[in-house]
């Protein structure tokens, strides 16, 4: 590359720049409004205000309420809690879960983990298109299946899957459903309920937030068990002015509004 020449970034797919206009929303909370949003005093005001803006903005980005997102470090660590906590949550009805072949490692990744310790995993085929055939999920259904996990659109070819019909035949059987739609926030409608998800993954770093940022909407009154104990943030109790919870902490674990 000569000095003359600039070069063209193109995987957008990836993870994208971060928008000035982004920066500068941030900036204020780098510089003075440091404040724990948690704590409930002054200096937690802005900081709280602000959370509560975002997590108002996400919902209606999701035609969601804003209790129903819970906001993690990533996709990654959305794609977990929505696993991992759907496994480790009280009362579950099986340790069976249906996913694909193609998804993304921080879906695989937790399958594999999760095969380790007693529960089992159909991973099912694409065509040559990549495209899930609904009828696949169907018949891959047992009495033990408590979770249904495909992504919206694939990172690696862009296929769009068939969430919405997916999510009929979760609904009929009483499955939850989740989708990685790290790939499609932003891009094409991610509409909640027109989907028929149950729980729903967003990276900030695909649609020009920076890296560290995701959410993963919880519809209202599912549990789940947190990944980390301990801490109060993204739990309810520390933000008893809200009209609701985004969630609260029971002795069992995690639970969306209520």
């Amino acid at each position: 590359m000569t000095a003359t020449m600039r070069p063209i970034y193109l995987d957008y797919n990836a993870s994208t720049p971060v928008d000035p206009a982004v920066a500068e929303a941030m900036r204020p909370f780098l510089d003075d409004a440091f404040g724990n949003p948690s704590s409930g005093h002054w200096a937690s005001a802005p900081a709280k205000a602000a959370l509560d803006r975002a997590r108002s903005q996400v919902a209606a980005l999701l035609g969601a309420a804003p209790y129903e997102v819970v906001f993690t470090s990533g996709g990654s660590e959305a794609n977990n809690l929505a696993i991992k906590g759907t496994f480790y949550a009280p009362n579950r009805r099986g340790a069976h879960i249906i996913t694909s072949a193609i998804e993304h490692p921080a879906v695989l990744a937790p399958c594999r983990f999760l095969e380790r310790l007693g529960g089992s995993v159909t991973y099912l085929p694409v065509d040559r298109t990549g495209l899930i055939d609904p009828e696949d999920v169907r018949r891959a259904i047992t009495p033990q299946t408590l979770l249904i996990s495909i992504m919206h659109a694939n990172n690696e070819v862009g296929t769009i899957q068939p969430i919405a019909e997916i999510g009929a035949i979760a609904r009929k059987h009483g499955i939850r459903f989740h989708t990685d739609a790290a790939q499609s926030v932003g891009k094409i409608p991610t509409k909640v309920d027109e989907l028929g998800v149950d729980m729903l993954t967003i990276a900030g770093h695909k649609l020009y937030a920076p890296k560290g940022v995701g959410a993963l909407y919880v519809r209202s009154g599912l549990e789940l068990e947190p990944l980390i104990h301990g801490a109060g943030h993204e739990s309810g109790p520390t933000r008893r002015n809200r009209e609701r919870p985004a969630c609260h902490w029971t002795w069992n674990g995690l639970r969306a509004g209520g």
